[in-house]
């Protein structure tokens, strides 16, 4: 046994504080992410929270226990939400009549995991990856960036002095900060221009005062499953086929992630519990959340650098963090506390956030070195970039097909699948270059993986 493996069994011999001090590290890791994802969308964040929590137990149970691995909020569906969201408003729906069918089509989304988690069980990750190259998931992710960023400036417009410093606790703490400081930037970002709009009477805590200490963290209406009372079908296929072709670039994630902690551990996951296992949890636990009003889950980054910072890599840990997350989800005191959040915080971390994601969307392009002397991968590439944001910010915001009405978004991934499918030239090979394969990764600091 190697002494990463023997030190995946001594946390508990750290003793009780250690291992719950461990635990609330872990949490506050992934802690600064996870919230925003609510605030950004408007879920519930009670229940972001609590899935959180379920969704990393879930995960644990289906990976045998094996692997050190945190699921929180994902970023890249938030181009998925807003589109919902939007299509919504323009047929008479509130932003929480909404997002419910935006979480069908998350739902939807994590049934990709089991198809692709029976593909890789069964063919291998070869095979069933090329059908999906950088040239269609990389452009895909640069427009989830590029579609979300209007939001963001608006937010900023609230008060640009609170988002600049914002913007500038995040820079200064991912660029030069130490250790734990390095690994949680978002959520220091968060607090420390919150902290300065609270001085400044910016905030409203009467929301607050009025919240309970203890109460359910979900609300019926809220949920995926209150949609079918009524449903607006048409609102519900375009759901599915917006937020359906997301999860090809969050599987690719949930690789690079699956990768690092492998690299980080010194034990190879992929083989065992096995990616098909890995897949399936991830999966199973967005599909959870998003049927209780939660956003989808998926692997943290976040968390994989504390785990290269403590060499403790016991995944009960992890499961501790997961419980704090449970029982914080039944505060709703504290979820009123983070609903308070001013708009131009959430406007300046987003903005870093939205960069981010397209920003990896390019990295992704250019890891894998995307052939761009090739005309069909500039075609490709063009059409999707095109359609995806002159489409949102077009005169109607959206394309009608009598039936249902498509995003912007939906409508540029499934040209660019359709197109990579047919056009002749396809020269991606999944696992060729391991560089370009993990280089899908919404986490704000892939230093940390190396």
């Amino acid at each position: 046994m190697t002494q990463n493996q023997q030190a995946i069994y001594d946390a508990r011999q750290l003793g009780t504080g250690k291992v719950l001090t461990l635990g609330l590290q872990h949490m506050f890791a992934m802690f600064g992410a996870t919230v925003l994802v609510p605030v950004i969308t408007g879920l519930s964040m009670s229940a972001t929270l609590l899935f959180a929590g379920v969704g990393t137990l879930v995960f644990h149970l289906l990976t045998k226990m094996k692997v050190p691995a945190f699921l929180g909020s994902s970023f890249a569906f938030l181009g998925g939400y807003a589109a919902i969201v939007s299509m919504g408003e323009a047929q008479g729906l509130s932003v929480s009549e909404s997002l419910p069918y935006a979480c069908i089509g998350v739902f939807s989304a994590g049934i990709i995991y089991f198809i692709l988690a029976g593909l890789f069980a069964a063919y291998g990750a070869r095979k069933v990856m090329r059908f999906f190259p950088p040239i269609v998931t990389g452009p895909i992710i640069i427009a989830i960036g590029l579609t979300l960023s209007g939001s963001a400036i608006q937010n900023c417009n609230q008060n640009w002095w609170i988002a600049i410093l914002a913007i500038l606790i995040i820079i200064v703490c991912n660029i030069w900060g130490r250790r734990m400081i390095k690994i949680i930037p978002i959520l220091l970002g968060v607090l420390g221009s919150y902290f300065v709009a609270a001085c400044f009477g910016l905030c409203d805590f009467s929301a607050v005062k009025e919240a309970a200490w203890v109460g359910v963290p979900f609300k019926w209406e809220n949920t995926a499953f209150h949609v079918f009372a009524n449903p607006n079908w048409g609102l519900v296929l375009s759901a599915i086929i917006a937020i359906v072709p997301i999860s090809l670039a969050t599987v690719m994630e949930h690789i690079g992630d699956m990768c690092a902690i492998s690299s980080t551990t010194g034990i190879n996951y992929l083989e065992d519990p096995g990616l098909h296992r890995t897949l399936m949890g991830d999966g199973l636990a967005t599909m959870l959340a998003s049927l209780f009003g939660a956003p989808a889950n998926t692997t943290y980054g976040e968390n994989t650098g504390v785990l290269n910072i403590t060499k403790v890599y016991d995944p009960f840990v992890i499961r501790v963090a997961a419980c704090f997350a449970i029982i914080l989800s039944f505060c709703p005191k504290f979820s009123a506390l983070i609903s308070c959040m001013p708009a131009a915080t959430i406007g300046g971390v987003s903005l870093v956030l939205y960069g981010m994601i397209s920003a990896v969307g390019v990295r992704n392009i250019v890891e894998n070195q995307v052939d761009f002397t090739k005309s069909r991968n500039v075609i490709v590439m063009a059409l999707i970039l095109v359609l995806a944001i002159g489409i949102k910010y077009g005169a109607n915001d959206a394309v009608s097909l009598g039936f249902t009405t498509l995003s912007g978004l939906a409508v540029a991934a499934l040209v660019g699948v359709i197109l990579n499918a047919v056009l002749p030239g396809k020269d991606y090979e999944f696992g060729s270059r391991d560089e370009g394969d993990k280089s899908v990764d919404f986490e704000i600091n892939p230093s940390l993986r190396k």
